[in-house]
């Protein structure tokens, strides 16, 4: 196991994630009705389940090889478009880090794999999805703000998608009326976020 896996406690960060997605599961499910398919807060919850069934196997790799490896289990379990979503953001992830980084590394490789979120979606901000959040936490990071900080700052960015017109994905097809509604994906994409920053901490000052 190489250090970086030891000092992010991949377990712990794993048991988080899925601890946080099933609290949050019909949370997840009622803002999907409004939206979507009103199948957002089973998918990831299956999917976070099965990467918790294996949390020692991908404690046991190198942090980059477990990245990966949890990715490609959300791309197999989640379904519908979050599984290919969250997937590549893991797989991403995996694929731009290497050996033990610094913060500014952590936050330029997490860039790079927002980037590849972006092209497998055909997105950018501002159309009302995961990106809405992730691109305002990878600036938070990369601007050295402290984990509760940067929680708040994926709390409000979901917040934001309340007001604005979805453009990709199911929600699209509404039109207008999908305005009023928050995006699933940026919700549970701020409550993944609040859960590994909690466990991370300062580890990637």
């Amino acid at each position: 196991m190489s250090p970086a896996t030891r000092d992010l406690k991949v377990e712990a960060l794993i048991t988080a994630m899925a601890d946080t997605i099933a609290a949050h599961a019909d949370e997840l499910t009622a803002l999907d009705q409004a939206i979507g398919d009103g199948d957002h807060g089973a998918n990831m919850k299956r999917g976070f389940e099965a990467i918790r069934a294996e949390a020692e196997q991908y404690a046991a790799k190198p942090l980059p090889d477990a990245l990966k490896a949890m990715g490609t289990k959300l791309v197999m379990t989640v379904g519908g478009a979050s599984g290919p979503l969250f997937g590549t953001l893991f797989m991403a992830l995996g694929k731009e880090l290497s050996g033990i980084v610094d913060r500014a590394g952590f936050a330029a490789a997490l860039g790079r794999a927002i980037d590849a979120v972006a092209a497998r979606g055909k997105s950018q901000a501002g159309q009302k999805t995961m990106l809405d959040v992730l691109y305002p936490v990878q600036q938070a990071l990369a601007e050295g703000k402290s984990a509760d900080a940067i929680a708040s700052v994926a709390a409000a960015a979901a917040d934001a998608t309340v007001p604005m017109k979805a453009i990709r994905g199911r929600a699209s097809f509404l039109g207008d009326r999908s305005i009023g509604h928050m995006d699933p994906g940026a919700r549970s994409t701020a409550l993944l976020v609040a859960a590994l920053v909690c466990q991370i901490g300062s580890k990637h000052d």
